[in-house]
């Protein structure tokens, strides 16, 4: 048994798991598949980890933007490739395209994830990457997955992050095929993604509820499922004074163009940096 931190005495019974690799995994890659209108899909342990294996040794340049969660920036510079940066402060919230290699490309929507995503926004070689960290939509003890109508990319991503190996269906019998990673989304993950997935539509809807009222009073038109995001003039006076009125305050996000560990080359992104000093983010979840 595992406890939940007595979130509403919630525990998940493990001894119903048979394992870390249990059937629930499959699954629920399934269910997010339908869900978004992909054929195919593979979980990882991290969103992180699904864009690291996404452009492993692509050796090219990845153009992002600048407001961003440096987890990203780490990724792209960890799995062989180089950043460049754009001025683009309006993606936050929603999904963008990461990098378009021509023949396909690799979509981060690790913040947003809606009914027929992929049909919607993806052609059918692409790569759609979703969060489960615990704060987004589908909250898990993190987690992430790749979703496509690609099945040999994504029967590729399945032998990496199981350590580069495919197993025998009906036993432990394992074949390695090349260096892989650990990376694999567990049965824990899983079946709490899973219990938080049946309850999306009920979330959503307290959540939209609670942003009309936000844009109603701060006259904005915020569409975000996952952060409510303001700009003030002066950010630390108002931080201070929601810390004395004990009202938690996020940031999303500081500019990473001016950070040396990811660009040597200087650039002006105005958007950005003004962006990554007045940005502030507001309570947002459906319990409020």
């Amino acid at each position: 048994m595992i406890n939940l931190f007595n979130i509403n005495n919630y525990t998940i019974d493990t001894s119903k798991l048979t394992g870390l690799h249990d059937s629930i995994v499959d699954r629920f890659e399934k269910r997010i598949a339908e869900f978004t209108g992909a054929k195919y899909a593979c979980g990882f342990n991290s969103a992180t980890n699904a864009i690291f294996m996404a452009l492993l040794n692509k050796d090219t340049t990845v153009e992002v933007p600048s407001i961003l969660p440096p987890v990203v920036c780490n990724a792209i510079k960890t799995s062989g490739n180089n950043i460049s940066f754009r001025d683009d402060i309006d993606w936050v919230g929603d999904s963008y395209i990461l990098h378009d290699f021509g023949d396909y490309k690799i979509i981060d929507s690790a913040q947003k994830i809606i009914k027929n995503q992929f049909l919607i926004e993806a052609n059918p070689q692409d790569l759609m990457i979703f969060s489960f960290y615990p704060t987004k939509p589908i909250g898990s003890f993190d987690g992430g997955i790749i979703v496509s109508n690609d099945k040999e990319k994504i029967n590729f991503f399945k032998m990496m992050v199981m350590n580069g190996c495919v197993f025998d269906e009906k036993s432990w019998k394992r074949k390695v095929i090349r260096p892989g990673f650990k990376m694999y989304l567990n049965a824990i993950q899983a079946y709490i993604a899973n219990k938080n997935f049946d309850k999306l539509n009920k979330k959503y809807q307290a959540l939209e509820e609670i942003r009309e009222r936000y844009n109603s009073e701060f006259n904005i038109k915020n569409c975000s499922f996952h952060l409510y995001r303001l700009n003030v003039n002066d950010r630390q006076e108002f931080i201070k004074k929601a810390k004395e009125s004990k009202i938690e305050i996020g940031i999303h996000y500081e500019s990473l163009h001016n950070k040396q560990i990811y660009s040597n080359t200087k650039k002006l992104l105005p958007k950005s940096e003004k962006e990554s000093e007045t940005t502030i983010s507001i309570p947002f979840h459906e319990n409020l």
